[in-house]
């Protein structure tokens, strides 16, 4: 990103300061990259599957989310009227176009999470009382 985008930005709109701000609401909402995740990694999905993958979300949650990023164009959704019903869930062109971004995120991670743990530990440290007092 040039300085002079982020430069834009900062001397707009405060809510605009950020040019990523979007993009990270729209991504990085609780549940969206399991859910974007597990429909590039495994493919079309029924509601149920995508609800065993992801044990811990709730019916509620997981249609919310889905509903969603249908609207934001990266989840497709299909119904097909047959008895009973069947409604499939799937990754869009636009949603797929994310996964250059997540790769690099787990890159990021993988070389340097550890020392996110190693600057959270000596914070910690840091902020105990001595002890014997």
């Amino acid at each position: 990103m040039s300085s002079s985008t982020w430069r834009a930005g900062v001397d707009g709109d405060p809510e605009q300061a950020c040019p990523i701000a979007p993009v990270v609401d729209l991504v990085f909402s609780r549940w969206t990259t399991p859910i974007l995740w597990a429909l590039h990694e495994y493919g079309r999905q029924r509601f149920v599957e995508l609800e065993r993958r992801l044990v811990t979300i709730t019916p509620k949650v997981l249609t919310q989310r889905l509903r969603q990023l249908e609207r934001d164009g990266l989840v497709r959704r299909t119904y097909h009227a047959e008895v009973p019903p069947r409604v499939e869930y799937e990754i869009t062109e636009l949603g797929r176009s994310l996964a250059p971004l997540f790769a690099h995120l787990a890159q990021w991670s993988a070389g340097h999470l550890d020392r996110v743990e190693q600057a959270r530990q000596d914070y910690d440290a840091r902020q105990r009382p001595p002890r014997g007092r």
